[in-house]
């Protein structure tokens, strides 16, 4: 077992990568690892492979042993890759323990998926899960259960070393962090729509998906927010905006289709997201067109300096 993760190591942008598919609907890992490579060299250290912007719940087991151990390839020695769990607990045992084999740096535990879910249900699952692994693990929070209660609990436990919060109360999550006893890193969850508050209120980094598009831009915003540095902050947020916006349309169904398209016009064919993954009309294509443009641009312009 590699060494536990330290707070610090995620105190930065976390990426989760698209996946591409070829013609056949197999997953393309030369493109793939060229991907992440660049993004590697742009300066990502954190990646959750094959998690939710990934089509965690479209992947397959190997699929997702498989892709974590391309992001590991296709990175160095300094970056961390957490690879995602959930599912039957006899199952993310083994995947967790696989993907830990091929390696994964740590877990990150997905939303639980079933019902009637209670903190005491979801507290057992967790710790059978680190006793199992004895793995670094990163739990993810979009709704009720797991409580912050419970959060909390887990928190002092040194397996334990984040939490990637998406509930989006503000007022909420700046309670937890305040309370919080432990070493574990508070997280913002909901990308850059929200990184801006979360940060402001003790979040100490933040996933994203645009990144995929713009890892320059995505990092410069987590510069200027971790050095509290909110106008030139605002400035960037505003610029990486209508991506988020474009995503969360619909109760967040583009929030796939619309990075894989938009791949596409930055020139990598990364293919259309799987079933049940919302599929675009030509106008939305034309309108997600329009409005990338302008960034890639931006990011390009950063490439340069």
């Amino acid at each position: 077992m590699s060494q536990l993760i330290s707070g610090s190591d995620l105190r930065t942008v976390h990426a989760v990568p698209l996946t591409p598919y070829d013609q056949s609907d197999k997953i393309n890992f030369d493109l793939y690892e060229h991907h992440i490579n660049e993004m590697y060299a742009a300066g990502i250290r954190v990646f959750l492979p094959a998690a939710g912007t990934s089509e965690f719940h479209s992947l397959s087991r190997s699929e997702i042993v498989d892709i974590v151990e391309a992001t590991c390839r296709a990175t160095g020695p300094d970056a961390f890759i957490l690879a995602p769990i959930s599912g039957a607990i006899g199952d993310a045992i083994q995947l967790a323990k696989e993907a830990i084999k091929r390696g994964a740096a740590g877990l990150m535990v997905m939303p639980l998926p079933h019902p009637y879910l209670c903190d005491e249900g979801a507290s057992d699952y967790y710790l059978r899960l680190i006793e199992s692994t004895h793995a670094s693990t990163v739990i993810y929070k979009t709704r009720e259960i797991p409580s912050d209660k419970l959060l909390l609990n887990l928190a002092v436990n040194p397996y334990i070393c984040g939490v990637k919060y998406a509930v989006n109360h503000m007022d909420q999550f700046q309670s937890i962090v305040e309370r919080s006893s432990g070493d574990c890193e508070w997280l913002c969850g909901s990308a850059e729509r929200f990184a801006p508050y979360y940060m402001l209120a003790g979040a100490t980094g933040f996933t994203s998906g645009a990144v995929n598009l713009c890892p320059r831009l995505v990092l410069a915003l987590y510069t200027a927010l971790a050095g509290q540095n909110f106008e030139e902050a605002m400035t960037l947020q505003r610029i990486i905006l209508p991506i988020e916006q474009y995503r969360a349309r619909n109760g967040e169904s583009f929030s796939i289709s619309m990075l894989k398209y938009a791949m596409h016009i930055a020139g990598k064919d990364f293919g259309p997201a799987r079933a049940p993954q919302r599929q675009l009309t030509n106008l939305e294509c034309k309108e997600i067109n329009d409005l990338v443009r302008p960034i890639l641009d931006r990011e390009e312009s950063m490439m340069a300096v």
